[in-house]
């Protein structure tokens, strides 16, 4: 089973996307920041980092730049509601997928099966 880290500081949006996930099958673990991603990363092993980019703390750039040094077989996607940050992200993180909000769920859950080559069997 695919493994996430989802980091979103956002309660709804945290609750929203790990039920997403999990209704497609995948197994999520969900931190309020980038700072409580770090001992996961460290700790057990995630196929996605799935972050906001814009977080307190340590944002989700400077956490894709740490998962790389902890975890470089992890994946990172990016989630960001501010066009400028994005392309912040496309700079700094060039290899990492960046979904802009508003999405729709069936968005991010077939994000997810394109970072993995899957195929589209979720329907939400």
């Amino acid at each position: 089973m695919i493994r996430i880290l989802l980091a979103e500081d956002d309660d709804a949006m945290r609750t929203y996307l790990a039920r997403a996930l999990q209704n497609a099958g995948y197994s999520v673990v969900a931190v309020d920041r980038g700072t409580a991603a770090l001992p996961h990363l460290a700790n057990d092993e995630f196929d996605l980092l799935l972050s906001d980019i814009v977080m307190p703390e340590m944002d989700g750039i400077e956490l894709a730049q740490r998962c790389a040094e902890i975890s470089p077989a992890t994946k990172v996607m990016f989630i960001t509601g501010f066009a400028a940050v994005s392309l912040r992200a496309s700079r700094e993180a060039p290899h990492a997928k960046i979904l802009s909000k508003p999405f729709h769920l069936r968005d991010i859950v077939m994000e997810v099966q394109r970072v993995f080559g899957l195929s589209e069997h979720a329907t939400l």
